[in-house]
């Protein structure tokens, strides 16, 4: 049963449980609903964890910083255009450790969608991204990633502002940072909109968040010619948490509740605190060469990745 169906499925019984005056039979529909939601959570498809990342009430980068980090200060702008509100960026601490962060902004409802631009970043998002990274290399401080998007902007004033040049330099200059990196994938993990942010020691992913070269949608109409045909296309994506931490692309799955993180976030943020420092104290005991030659190994053998 797809997410959809199972969806509209509990409704139907919650509607039948409000009518229900016989309190044995709303026990035994409450049992009902109980188990199916179970079956539903525990047997998702590939596009239900896709139809999952992509929710509003997923938390955002903002979320996490609330949660993770202390005496957080939010730094802006690109020193060269503008500030680009598809990326948030600042400095504070982790558990008493002075780091970057830096992330996609998606928003919680449309007009805050529209804000930051769906967690669409344009050149000077990126490049606002890279002054803070330079910072931090100056600094000596670790830098923490949150990727969400659907992918970088793709408008035309983004193409002519530099989009691929902007995202080609990312790429390269990060492979040149001394100090650990650690990307975590809350969401959606976009085309090089998000492999931008993930040059990093170490990748971590939250259990129903994505991560693929290109949307479903743009998959299926390259494949087929038809958009509507993503849920079939996601199967050949390998795009899941599970299916990237089996070919090596990712580092680790972070847990997440029955029903997804909405239900429950703070043990979330628990199990992704833990996981944090847990990576954080093994990359600060490394030599700055051998982090850069780490990346640099594992982006080569992401590189040889083949599925059958």
């Amino acid at each position: 049963m797809s997410l959809e169906r199972g969806q509209m499925a509990l409704e139907a019984l919650e509607k039948k449980i409000e009518n229900e005056v016989d309190e044995v039979k709303k026990r035994l529909l409450k049992e009902k609903k109980k188990q199916l939601y179970e079956k539903i959570y525990t047997h998702l498809q590939a596009y239900d964890r896709v139809k999952l990342a992509r929710m509003m009430e997923r938390p955002n980068i903002y979320d996490y910083i609330d949660a993770l980090i202390t005496d957080f200060i939010e730094l802006h702008g690109d020193r060269g255009c503008k500030d680009d509100q598809a990326v948030v960026g600042g400095i504070g601490f982790f558990l008493d450790l002075p780091v970057t962060i830096i992330g996609h902004c998606k928003g919680h409802d449309t007009l805050e969608n529209i804000e930051h631009n769906f967690g669409m970043a344009s050149p000077e998002g990126y490049r606002k991204a890279w002054r803070l990274m330079e910072q931090a290399e100056r600094f000596k401080r670790p830098i923490l990633l949150f990727v969400d998007t659907p992918g970088a902007y793709p408008g035309d004033e983004a193409e002519m502002h530099g989009q691929g040049e902007a995202i080609a330099s990312m790429l390269e200059r990060m492979f040149e940072l001394t100090v650990p990196v650690i990307t975590v994938v809350t969401g959606e993990g976009g085309s090089g909109g998000a492999l931008a942010f993930s040059v990093a020691n170490r990748i971590l992913m939250l259990e129903n968040a994505v991560y693929s070269v290109l949307s479903p949608e743009g998959f299926a109409s390259i494949l087929y010619k038809d958009a509507s045909k993503a849920q079939v296309v996601c199967e050949y994506m390998k795009l899941t948490s599970f299916d990237l931490k089996e070919a090596g692309i990712i580092d680790e799955i972070i847990p997440e509740p029955l029903g997804s993180i909405t239900t429950n976030p703070q043990i979330v943020y628990q199990a992704l605190s833990h996981c944090i420092k847990e990576n954080l104290d093994d990359l600060m005991c490394k030599k700055s060469t051998f982090l850069q030659k780490q990346k640099y190994d594992k982006f080569r053998k992401i590189g040889q990745v083949r599925y059958e």
